[in-house]
């Protein structure tokens, strides 16, 4: 695969698992709302795809690594990956009750994570154990705070 395109998904799949868990699990504990967390993964998988897009785009263009052909295919590879991530979290909300999509989703998140980063351990020569660790635990924390958020917030604002 293409350092660009590889650039583009490995941002786009990263970001699209973290945002979208941790607004999901963000809007459950504050509203417990399907409509809500709905709402919540389509916004992601829209508006943050073209946020990510534009930053990896600025950001490739910064570089000055890349040519013109290069910038576009990170920020294609980047909105694309991301809005197929994060829609993929809509599958469940459709499929099961709110708090039983909710855990389908955490394992989906987590299992995209580990196995990405396998890959990405292979690739680079370097041990999976220590590189899924550290990215399992970014996305652990995330979620936790996030939880902690929306059930602030439907304490203080609701």
């Amino acid at each position: 695969m293409k350092g660009s395109i590889r650039t583009g998904v490995s941002f786009g799949l990263t970001s699209g698992i973290i945002t979208t868990l941790g607004i999901m699990v963000g809007l459950d504990a504050g509203t417990g709302l399907r409509l809500a967390v709905i709402g919540g993964i389509l916004t992601v998988a829209i508006a943050d795809a073209f946020s990510d897009a534009l930053g990896i785009h600025i950001s490739e263009e910064s570089s000055r690594r890349n040519g013109h052909k290069e910038v576009w295919e990170a920020t294609f590879a980047t909105f694309f990956t991301k809005l197929i991530v994060a829609l993929s979290f809509l599958i469940p909300i459709f499929l099961f009750e709110l708090s039983t999509a909710i855990k389908v989703n955490l394992a989906w998140g987590l299992f995209l994570i580990v196995t990405f980063n396998y890959f990405l351990a292979k690739m680079r020569k370097e041990k999976p154990l220590m590189i899924i660790s550290e990215h399992v635990l970014i996305a652990v924390a995330v979620v936790v705070i996030t939880f902690f958020l929306g059930k602030f917030i439907a304490i203080y604002f609701g």
